[in-house]
């Protein structure tokens, strides 16, 4: 949530903000603000709306000079979102300014506190509580501003990633980050600070990712140093080389990134797998699976914790470890793993699943389960993010940036990476035949095609979009391995379209949802060939039977559904257990449609943000 970019350089600085602006878009915001320093003075401009509207208000209103410039996307928290309230914010005496992502969660006292003092806010946000502590603190003490941003944080209470800067010292831009994501792009003579690396990736290969409680003064050429908050002590930044570039997060000619991402699927999922599968040979091999198998194989438990899509991922995860190793597994909503008091032993196997690597409630059960001594395990597909460096060990998905705030290439990513960790325990613990060991890996291998297969399904899936647009409901049903699938497709739906749907087991309708049925509700049924398809047939036969509208997902060949749906969806047979990453295919396309037909903002739905980095 929010996202923040930073230049200090010898570049001019507003190109440089709105270009990092406009890639951070995609985790979700309200409103936008920018700050120049000119050389004399802090020239700000924000406004309630889209990066598009704040470059045309600073058209107007703005000197867009300067080489030094600060923006913000914000999402809002403390008051609504508008200009004031929108950042940069600025302290009393107009010297300092401050971007912050993250929720300070002591602010009202501080803020009862400054009053008594004479200090006069103008928002409601926390963000400007803490710029006018920082500025009390270094008036108080004489501080430079990098010790006043220090002893400030280390009286406040919450999660946080900020960059300050002050006119009176306008060669440097103090950064700190605390439960919120932060990374620094070196160049030659100049600096860029963003909320991840995207803003600044056509400028520089070299990212320092800041660490939780570390704290770093950019400053024109010299070195940067980077500093504990709470202790002062020094620390030696390691500088990473980036992965991504420019082409993976334009549009590349679609019409959306989510779209875009949606056919991405064939080649990230074989990039998931590159060099891990070597399915003639018979082998799996992932260097954190391998370095502590016997952490795996002594677990008394698996325990999944995640949000949303990654969430839905690791209930499909649930069904193939138990199934593939015989290892009891629990899937948890990291949101209400870290509030409930969980059992957690030494013996038990905490994954943790996010396509972002910053969850903030991933992160804290993350935490939660470390200090109850669980061995962790992370699956993310962003190198260097906090999920990443903070569990022991775990595998990237190489999904490529994700910009589309519905996830779509996350969640099959995830499903591999997952399958084939299960499936290494299998073969160490002896609980798959041989036979079906190296039959599950050939099928792996060539899941790619049949993805590419299912995206020719796109224009039957518009053509069914075409019908129901106008629905207020819907419904989505499946078993075993695709009741996880069908809980992710009503997701989708209502993420993207704004159309309320549920998802269910299949064999729970007639335990209370049947009675929504009725010829104005569509039913999306996923009947593949494989698993409970005669199951799946008597449910669409009682939902026939009530007038109820179906739509099925269905293996090419399909001859009993076909008689009993009204509108078909065919797909490319596979096993049951892999069929997650087939049969999710036309679910996202249907759901894309739909959204398209309705006018919506496909990549940023209204109120969501890519990456939830606060609670």
């Amino acid at each position: 949530m929010c996202g923040i970019v930073g230049y200090i350089g010898y570049r001019e600085a507003y190109p440089i903000v709105i270009k990092g602006l406009k890639r951070l878009e995609y985790r979700g915001y309200d409103s936008a603000g920018v700050m120049l320093y000119d050389g004399n003075d802090l020239k700000l401009c924000k406004t309630k709306g889209k990066v598009s509207d704040l470059e045309e208000k600073a058209s107007k209103e703005t000197t867009t000079n300067g080489t030094i410039g600060m923006g913000h996307t914000r999402w809002a928290t403390h008051g609504v979102p508008n200009d004031v309230n929108s950042h940069p914010h600025v302290s009393n005496s107009g010297d300092l300014a401050i971007i912050h992502n993250g929720i300070i969660e002591n602010y009202a006292p501080l803020k009862e506190e400054l009053i008594k003092r004479g200090y006069v806010f103008h928002s409601d946000t926390d963000t400007e509580v803490l710029v006018n502590l920082i500025e009390e603190i270094q008036k108080k003490e004489n501080l430079r501003l990098g010790k006043a941003v220090q002893v400030a944080l280390n009286q406040v209470f919450g999660a946080y990633a900020i960059a300050v800067f002050d006119k009176k010292n306008p060669d440097e831009i103090v950064v700190a980050r605390l439960g919120s994501p932060l990374a620094i792009g070196i160049g030659e003579g100049e600096y860029f600070i963003a909320s991840d690396a995207s803003p600044f990736i056509e400028y520089t290969s070299n990212a320092v990712y800041l660490e939780d409680g570390e704290m770093a003064n950019i400053r024109l050429h010299k070195p940067m140093k980077v500093r504990k908050i709470k202790d002062d002590s020094l620390v030696d930044p390691y500088i990473q080389e980036l992965q991504m570039n420019l082409e993976q997060i334009e549009k590349g000619g679609y019409d959306h990134f989510m779209l875009k991402e949606i056919y991405e699927q064939p080649n990230v999922i074989r990039d998931t797998y590159r060099g891990r599968l070597h399915a003639n040979e018979g082998i799996i091999q992932m260097s954190g699976v391998e370095d502590n198998l016997e952490k795996f194989l002594n677990a008394e438990r698996i325990i999944i914790v995640a949000c949303g899509t990654s969430w839905h991922a690791g209930l499909v995860a649930e069904y193939i470890f138990e199934e593939f190793a015989r290892i009891p597994v629990e899937v948890e909503y990291a949101s209400e793993f870290r509030y409930r008091n969980p059992i957690i032993g030494t013996r038990d196997v905490v994954i943790a699943i996010s396509q972002s690597g910053e969850t903030a409630d991933t992160m804290a059960a993350i935490k939660l389960a470390k200090e109850k001594g669980a061995f962790v395990y992370g699956v993310c597909n962003v190198v260097g993010s906090s999920i990443s460096r903070e569990t022991h060990a775990g595998t990237h998905t190489h999904a490529g940036p994700e910009i589309g705030v519905a996830s779509t290439k996350a969640f099959t990513t995830q499903i591999t990476v997952l399958t084939m960790i299960a499936l290494r325990l299998a073969k160490a613990k002896g609980t798959l035949s041989n036979t079906d060991y190296h039959r599950y890996l050939q099928e792996l291998e060539i899941i790619p095609e049949k993805v590419k297969e299912a995206l020719e399904t796109n224009d039957r899936a518009k053509e069914i979009a075409s019908v129901f647009k106008d629905s207020h409901n819907c419904l989505y049903l499946g078993r075993g391995y695709n009741f996880p699938v069908a809980l992710e497709g009503a997701l989708k739906l209502k993420e993207i379209s704004y159309i309320h749907a549920e998802g269910y087991p299949a064999a729970e309708m007639k335990h209370g949802p049947i009675a929504l049925i009725d010829a104005q509700m569509p039913v999306v049924i996923i009947a593949p060939k494989q698993g409970h398809y005669d199951k799946i047939v008597s449910n669409i036969q009682e939902i026939k039977s009530r007038s109820g509208i179906i739509i099925a997902v269905v293996t090419k060949g399909d001859t009993q559904v076909r008689e009993l749906a009204d509108y078909i969806i065919e797909i490319p047979e596979t096993s049951d257990a892999l069929s997650p990453l087939i049969t999710t295919i036309p679910l996202q396309l249907l759901s894309y449609h739909i959204a398209v037909m309705r006018g919506c903002n496909v990549d940023q739905p209204r109120n969501l943000a890519k990456s939830v980095t606060v609670e």
